[in-house]
């Protein structure tokens, strides 16, 4: 079974048969050998070829996706469609065998500057590969604003969603940032950057494990 691995609460209440159906036990510590993670296909305004790059950290925990050409903004020298940047990543997983993942919580960070009256957007969704569903969660940002901006994803244990068991599947990982003028002075400029995208602290995909039950490998 696959699916939104930011959860809500219909998802939540289908979790306990999900589990059964995956044969999945709790498993309080990572596996010790080295995830995998590779990016598929990158698309978007705000990850130009080249511009985005994934890291795993050694202890299986999470994995960070940095940035670093994405900044949308508003002003007189910014093109009309900078206004909205996006980043679409198709990220490749494999897991030690035994183990099932789902990621757990979500820190985004970046620098953002918005004038009195502007307004700053950060989006996000996660889901794996097939599934139909997709949750997104949204971050509003309100000027005058000038500092470094971090915002926090985060499931409740018991509504996490896991991948399946002896399956390999692609993760996908949607972002934007979006900035209006609002009612900012005529010729200021407002802008929001995304520095990295990760699952931990300082922006990192923190990573949850279980242990597959044999019957399932």
């Amino acid at each position: 079974m696959s699916g939104v691995l930011l959860a809500g609460g219909a998802v939540a209440a289908l979790f306990a048969s999900a589990l059964s159906a995956q044969g999945v036990s709790p498993a309080p510590d990572a596996p010790s050998e080295k995830i995998q993670i590779s990016v598929r296909t990158v698309n978007g305004s705000g990850c130009p070829q080249g511009t985005a790059a994934v890291a795993v950290a050694a202890d299986n925990t999470a994995f960070t996706v940095t940035y670093s050409d994405y900044l949308a903004q508003v002003g007189p020298d910014a093109d009309p469609t900078d206004i909205r940047k996006n980043c679409q990543l198709n990220l490749g997983v494999h897991v030690p065998q035994g183990f099932t993942y789902a990621i757990a919580q979500v820190d985004y960070r970046g620098y953002g500057h918005l004038e009195k009256g502007a307004q700053g957007t950060e989006k996000a969704s996660y889901y794996f590969q097939g599934s139909a569903d997709t949750a997104s969660r949204t971050h509003d940002f309100s000027g005058p604003y000038d500092d470094n901006w971090q915002t926090t994803d985060s499931t409740d244990y018991s509504a996490l969603v896991w991948a399946p068991c002896g399956q390999d599947r692609n993760v996908n990982i949607n972002t934007e940032l979006r900035v209006s003028a609002g009612t900012s002075p005529t010729g200021s400029t407002s802008f929001m950057a995304m520095d990295s995208t990760d699952g931990g602290v300082n922006t990192i995909y923190h990573l949850a494990w279980k242990e597959c039950s044999s019957s399932v490998q």
